[in-house]
């Protein structure tokens, strides 16, 4: 009875007396797997009471490990995939840092509306789920206000000792800080409550999820569907899941979270860190490896000269991982699962655009020129030639700078964008391109920093025969999707320590619905995946191949913890506060994650909604090895849903005013050169009117 897809829920019965029972197993539409029991077979699960015994069956099944996943849980049976994510659907395996395996079977997936389940074949390499995971299930008739369920505005509220969610660490046995909203995208019917954790989940550790004494619009408490109430009474479908729940039970009961109390219950396992990073470092430890001490080949197009700039193009060899040139490819991966050349293409030619002052950098005192050449992190789906909005650096001697396509979502990839938003099975194109272009990134810094790259060319020297670029003085700036982008590939760079990331953010999944640049897309997706909880669904999926090449499978290596090899880097963070592009939840989010510490007093008084602006993150003293600033333009606050801000009483869009902001540039030059963070605001506020 358990081999089809689960069908909305129709029926409910009531939470049983206290006490009756501590068990729960969670159902299956198929057969079972989540993670094994942490309870030894002589240890004893939660008490049975009044009367009530497990069958046969179950107690028979207690402690026995499984090995296969489940197609569908019947806990939440609104959605194959609901609740999210889930262990349910992992397998164990021995030889991945964290002891599971992805095993999302080929037909739980969302269908197009051609009928095709997203092909999650790449998403199953993965030991564990996104550390930007939204936690997902579906709460018939839920009021968050009368369940006191933590908003944005509040999030402090989620790390209350009765908290009606509880998201449980079950690595360092800690209470993990979120805030919660129903999908305003979708229908009220069908909107799921989607958990945003405040920072980015832990890699390689384990969560429990608990939801309990939720009420209605009425205030009365929501009870427990069918599926989940069998469980409790210890005769689930199928019974041998009974072991994994016990050890998901006593996590929330050594927590203070009562059986009783719980309407649904389940954990899940995130991925490591060699699960979301190990393909780009393959690719850059191998592509070091052979340049040793030299640089890529170079060609240069054409140069020219004007108000002081010169403007050089051309292009750098880059080991090619993607099998094919150009967008709608994707990696051959070797038996080790790693990215393998392309045979037939070994290099890829990558573009470059440089901008340099006609005056050579001056060193003082034997050390190197302080003036810093920049590589730079192009915005939304445009191209290398966006570095020119930072001529203004050169045209005054007061640095260099240099960029290549962010290929994966530059402006040649918009065509195959919109077909794989069709299919995402085929979103392996965009984010293996993604990975290629954070190695043309490092060897862009590489010809920079190298006597033997751009510094040994005519084209970047002056009529004196001395460099126009500081070599071995090269920093990082990314701006909007270079912010996205650019903590990542500056956590495995060697060829740069300082880093300015301007109005920034982590997780598409997040940042998508509450972008107005969305809006261009999503016409797209709705038409391919008709149903909400399906879209829904599907860009959590996605969002596990995302991670390979955003901020949101690196940065928890990019201030502290580096990657083998690679020094902790020093990062100024740029915030618009009610930014209509990047959501300033996003940004924060990020700034936690990176232990980045905030300019304060940052917001005038009222300027936003929430109880304590920029929650749990501390005042920025110097003392740290990142900052955040938050620049105010007049914009009204954002949205407090997961909608973008498009109505007009959410006024001018901030997100592009930085670049006309003299003290902002000033703040993040200073940085550059001397990674310190200039209080260009005088302790107060930083309020700029730009836009008046």
């Amino acid at each position: 009875m358990w081999q089809r897809r689960c069908m909305r829920r129709t029926a409910r019965v009531r939470v049983v007396p206290l006490g009756l029972i501590a068990l729960i197993a969670l159902g299956a539409c198929s057969n079972s797997s989540s993670r094994p029991s942490t309870s030894s077979p002589t240890e004893a699960g939660p008490s049975l009471t009044q009367g009530t015994t497990p069958s046969a069956q179950t107690t028979q099944n207690l402690d026995v490990p499984r090995t296969t996943a489940l197609d569908c849980d019947p806990l939440d049976e609104r959605a194959c995939l609901l609740p999210w994510p889930n262990d349910a659907f992992t397998v164990p395996d021995g030889h991945s840092p964290t002891g599971r395996r992805l095993a999302i079977q080929p037909g739980s997936a969302p269908k197009n509306a051609d009928g095709s389940p997203i092909d999650v074949t790449d998403e199953n390499r993965g030991d564990g789920f996104s550390p930007g995971s939204a936690v997902l299930a579906y709460v018939e008739g839920v009021d968050l206000d009368r369940s006191g369920i933590a908003p944005s505005t509040d999030i402090g509220r989620s790390l209350a000792k009765g908290a009606p969610i509880v998201l449980l660490d079950t690595t360092t046995d800690t209470r993990v800080a979120y805030w919660a909203e129903l999908d305003a995208q979708a229908p009220v019917g069908d909107r799921v409550l989607i958990v945003h954790p405040a920072a980015s989940l832990r890699e390689g550790h384990h969560f429990v999820v608990g939801l309990r004494n939720l009420k209605n619009a009425s205030g009365t408490t929501i009870p427990r569907a069918t599926a989940f109430q069998a469980a409790v009474e210890g005769t689930p479908e199928p019974p041998e899941r009974a072991g994994d729940v016990r050890a998901i039970l006593a996590a929330l009961n050594a927590d203070g979270v009562s059986t009783d109390e719980l309407f649904m219950a389940w954990d899940f396992t995130v991925a490591s860190a060699q699960s979301l990073s190990g393909r780009v470092l393959h690719m850059r430890d191998q592509t070091y490896a052979t340049l040793a001490d030299s640089a890529p080949k170079f060609a240069v197009s054409s140069r020219s000269e004007s108000g002081g700039v010169r403007t050089v193009d051309g292009t750098y060899e880059v080991p090619n991982y993607l099998w094919t040139v150009g967008p709608g490819t994707r990696f051959q991966l070797g038996t080790d699962g790693l990215p393998t050349l392309d045979a037939a293409n070994p290099v890829f030619a990558a573009k470059f655009h440089c901008l340099l002052p006609l005056t050579a950098p001056l060193a003082r005192s034997g050390k190197p020129a302080d003036r810093p050449t920049i590589v730079y992190g192009h915005g939304l789906l445009g191209d290398r030639t966006e570095v020119d909005a930072l001529r203004f650096a050169p045209a005054t001697g007061l640095a260099a700078a240099c960029a290549t396509d962010e290929i994966g979502m530059n402006a040649d990839d918009v065509a195959n964008l919109a077909g794989i938003l069709g299919d995402l099975s085929r979103f392996p194109e965009q984010a293996d391109r993604l990975q290629q272009g954070m190695l043309d990134q490092q060897l862009l810094g590489r010809l920079l920093n190298s006597p033997k790259g751009f510094a040994s060319s005519p084209a970047f020297q002056s009529s004196a025969g001395a460099p126009l670029v500081a070599v071995g003085n090269t920093v990082f700036v990314g701006n909007s999707q270079g912010g996205i982008l650019g903590g990542a590939a500056s956590a495995i760079s060697s060829e740069w320590q300082r880093v300015v990331l301007g109005v920034p953010g982590i997780n598409y999944s997040l940042l998508l619905p509450r972008s107005v640049d969305w809006l261009e897309f999503q016409p797209i997706l709705d038409k391919a995946y008709t149903d909400p909880v399906d879209r829904l669904l599907a860009v959590q999926l996605i969002q596990l191949l995302w991670d390979r090449g955003e901020n949101d499978g690196y940065v928890q290596h990019l201030t502290t913890d580096p990657y083998p090899g690679i020094t902790a880097k020093k990062v100024l963070l740029v915030e618009a506060f009610g930014d209509h592009q990047v959501a300033n939840v996003s940004t924060e989010i990020l700034a936690r994650t990176i232990g980045a510490a905030v300019h304060r007093p940052s917001l005038g008084p009222g300027r936003s909604p929430d109880v304590e602006p920029q929650w749990n993150i501390q005042a920025f003293d110097g003392s740290t090895s990142a900052a955040l600033v938050v620049w105010d333009y007049g914009t009204p606050p954002p949205p407090t849903v997961n909608l973008p801000p498009t109505e007009p009483g959410y006024g001018q869009d901030p997100h592009g005013a930085g670049s006309r902001e003299p003290l902002l540039l000033q703040q993040a030059l200073t940085f550059l050169v001397s990674g310190t963070v200039d209080d260009v605001c005088r302790a107060a506020p930083c309020v700029s009117r730009v836009l008046q």
